[in-house]
């Protein structure tokens, strides 16, 4: 399925073997991650080179692809100070247990962040990090400018939209035909939301003293369903967006702020998770059922002529795993913590 799909990226919550064992031979691209409850453990160098010897190098002797490796999923989100604290702290111990194994300048070490990072973040030049992340950004760019390593975050227009509905046009969220919005202060002009949540982190990045970190969407996607308070979490517009996103990746558009370099994204996700918590947009975000038929068309596998670059997986739907119990696609679509 994935083959079909041409996908060449995939990014994990984790590292799991079976996962990693199943793509020998190829060519996919991961990005696995380290969990939060594990972060802190990471500080210590005798752990993080543990952990580098269990997760990574056998699998890249053996022909895997691992490009990056995550410490942390949106950890400045929450209120767990002693996280956020050993956050850098434990990525600099990876990078170090990398570099010891050989493999500095191969595989990147970083952290996803939640667009929450951020205090401002409209218009895009004005965009800035919140008070209560400074502390730990600073380090952070300091460590991702030195190891040359991306910055990645999690952008959801969809959030935007829905929880202002009146307010923010559906089709500058969802990349269609708009009038658009001109940054008063750069004067560019945007015709999407996602391009502007980019350049408002560029913006934050740069306000720092940080010219040289380049910004990656680890995670975007629409809802195909949501609650009633949910506004948007439609079939209609989740295909919409996904399908626009997808030209946009395609043609390697940059954003106004800038043009020249290609937005990297990871799609978020490919399957339904039925046993996710919170509302129905949280169990709503696959591109496909658990049975395998397509949510909406993506102009995929015989029906359009373009294709995803990347696309990354998520976990929750344990319920449904015993459909694909034969299939390859089973370990991938459900990383199992």
């Amino acid at each position: 399925m994935l083959r079909s799909l041409r996908i060449s990226k995939v990014k994990l919550f984790d590292a799991d073997p079976n996962v990693l064992r199943a793509f020998l031979g190829t060519g996919v691209e991961f990005v696995i991650a380290i969990p939060n409850e594990n972060v802190r453990a990471m500080v210590d160098p005798a752990a993080a080179q543990a952990w580098v010897a269990q997760h990574v190098t056998p699998h890249l002797r053996a022909g895997a692809r691992i490009s990056c490796v995550t410490v942390g999923n949106e950890v400045f989100k929450g209120g767990d100070a002693a996280l956020q604290a050993a956050t850098v702290p434990a990525m600099r111990s990876v990078h170090r247990a990398l570099a010891a194994a050989g493999l500095a300048g191969r595989v990147n070490v970083t952290t996803a962040h939640s667009l929450d990072v951020m205090a401002a973040s409209f218009p895009p030049s004005a965009g800035a990090f919140s008070e209560a992340a400074m502390a730990h950004v600073q380090p952070l760019l300091a460590f991702l400018s030195e190891t040359r390593a991306p910055f990645l975050v999690n952008c959801y227009p969809f959030f935007a939209y829905t929880g202002d509905p009146a307010r923010v046009p559906l089709e500058y969220a969802l990349f269609q035909p708009n009038a658009g919005v001109t940054d008063p202060a750069t004067r560019l002009r945007y015709d999407n939301m996602l391009y502007a949540q980019v350049d408002a982190v560029y913006a934050a990045i740069q306000r720092l003293g940080h010219t040289d970190v380049e910004v990656k969407v680890s995670e975007t996607g629409w809802p195909s369903r949501g609650d009633p308070d949910e506004h948007g979490a439609t079939v209609e517009n989740a295909g919409t967006y996904i399908r626009n996103l997808l030209r946009r990746v395609e043609a390697r558009q940059g954003t106004p702020m800038r043009p020249f370099t290609p937005v990297d994204v990871y799609v978020f996700a490919l399957f339904n998770e039925n046993l996710k918590p919170g509302p129905a947009s949280e169990r709503n975000y696959g591109m496909f059922y658990p049975d395998g038929t397509p949510v909406y068309s993506l102009g995929l596998q015989g029906q359009g002529a373009y294709l995803p670059p990347v696309m990354m997986f998520s976990h929750g739907a344990r319920q449904v795993i015993n459909l694909f119990a034969t299939v390859a696609i089973a370990s991938v679509a459900f990383v199992l913590s």
